[in-house]
């Protein structure tokens, strides 16, 4: 009996690893479809105001309390590809601005950090707001590191949100050398490079709230190679393509910025933080969030993470 047990146990591994890697491959075609608008395709709050022509439906105005969102692509990467989520926030009625970084994102990681640091001035003068928020995905996300630790950004940015960041190197990178091998990105992105352990060395500054999403399938990116000495971490259902195109990565990543000042310290989850209308998050009237499940809604029902609410040490 335990013989057959066992066996059926394996069969449903095998069967739920079939599932996911079907969901995978879907999530990569569609990445690819998105990836190819290069980085020429339409702001998403500009293709927003023209769906809205003669409607009333306000454009999102950006606060202290709903800065504007960057988003930053990674390596071999257009802005394209990060557009599904883009267009997913901006509906959540977040200002999102993107830029291209080089054709695909080839380049040193240490420029497009200032290439990042000058455009962050500009939206703040744009906007007349204090501090942006910043979500970036794989290589992005040590291009954004570099500049809340190394570039003056500590003080321009409220939340950071890193989605499948090598922050310990991957040699997944390789993979792109073999393509690209003349861009400095893709030696940077290696474990053990300069540019990585400078990097660690240098410790997050206070101020700015800084998580990580680590995919469990990802394999570009595996869970150990995104932990952040200081940073929280979610743990997400998704492969690397994934955090880009799978819309509960999107909803995640409403909760957590959305989520009231001081809401991520401590053991709080941003699954019980569910978004209102309008973009902003639910809350009672001492400021505090709501949880999802006191307003009739399971915990199930939220995107499906698992946030163990304490930095990690390592």
């Amino acid at each position: 009996m335990g013989t057959r047990n066992g066996l059926w146990a394996r069969v449903a591994q095998l069967g739920r690893s079939l599932g996911d890697g079907v969901v995978d491959s879907g999530q990569a075609a569609l990445y690819l479809r998105q990836l190819i608008r290069g980085n020429r395709g339409t702001p998403s709050i500009v293709e927003r105001a023209e769906r809205a022509e003669g409607l009333f439906d306000p454009p999102p105005q950006p606060s202290g309390d709903s800065p504007p969102v960057l988003l930053i692509h990674g390596y071999l990467a257009t802005r394209g590809s990060v557009h599904l989520l883009e267009r997913r926030l901006t509906d959540m009625n977040h200002v999102v601005m993107t830029y291209p970084l080089g054709s695909l994102h080839l380049g040193d990681i240490r420029e497009s950090s200032r290439f990042i640091a000058g455009k962050v001035e500009s939206l703040l003068t744009q906007t007349g707001v204090e501090k942006v928020d910043i979500v970036a995905h794989s290589m992005g996300g040590l291009v954004a590191l570099d500049y809340l630790k190394r570039g003056g950004g500590a003080k321009h940015v409220r939340r950071l949100v890193l989605m499948g960041t090598p922050a310990r190197g991957t040699w997944s990178a390789l993979l792109g050398l073999m393509t690209a091998p003349l861009g400095k990105g893709g030696r940077q992105l290696l474990p053990g490079s300069e540019f990585l352990r400078e990097l660690d060395r240098t410790p997050l500054p206070p101020g700015p709230e800084v998580i990580t999403l680590s995919g469990d399938r990802d394999w570009l990116a595996p869970p150990r190679t995104t932990r952040i000495r200081g940073a929280r971490r979610v743990d997400v259902a998704t492969g690397h393509s994934g955090f880009l195109v799978d819309e509960a990565v999107a909803e995640t990543v409403q909760a957590i910025l959305t989520a009231p000042p001081g809401a991520l310290d401590g053991r709080a989850d941003p699954r019980r933080f569910e978004a209102a209308p309008g973009g902003q998050s639910a809350a009672g009237r001492d400021g505090t969030a709501t949880p999802a499940e006191s307003r009739g809604a399971a915990v199930e029902d939220v995107p499906p993470t698992s946030f163990d609410g304490t930095r990690d040490p390592n």
